[in-house]
């Protein structure tokens, strides 16, 4: 499919800088890279929406721990342990 888009002037230098420097081979790749990064950016943004939405029902079924001190020397401890034991980092505590 071939699409044709309107770039302000700004986004259009943007693109030749990035061929320019060798990050890319054409503005194409360009363009593609920064679609699959919205696209990445979308998956995130729903899994963490999936995350709160699940954390909220299990609230709502009684499911909570009270926050607190206790609370949080437990779950810290439990990622130095996980942390200095050499397993992977869980995925939702990454930046």
């Amino acid at each position: 499919m071939t699409m044709h888009i309107n770039l302000s002037p700004e986004m259009e230098g943007f693109i030749k800088n990035k061929v320019a420097s060798g990050s890319y081979g054409n503005a194409t790749e360009v363009i593609r890279d920064a679609i699959r990064r919205l696209q990445a950016e979308d998956d995130r943004i729903n899994a963490w929406r999936a995350a709160i939405a699940k954390g909220d029902a299990e609230l709502e079924r009684g499911e909570g721990l009270a926050y607190g001190s206790e609370l949080l020397n437990t779950i810290t401890g439990d990622a130095r342990a996980a942390m200095h034991g050499g397993k992977p980092m869980d995925p939702d505590v990454l930046p």
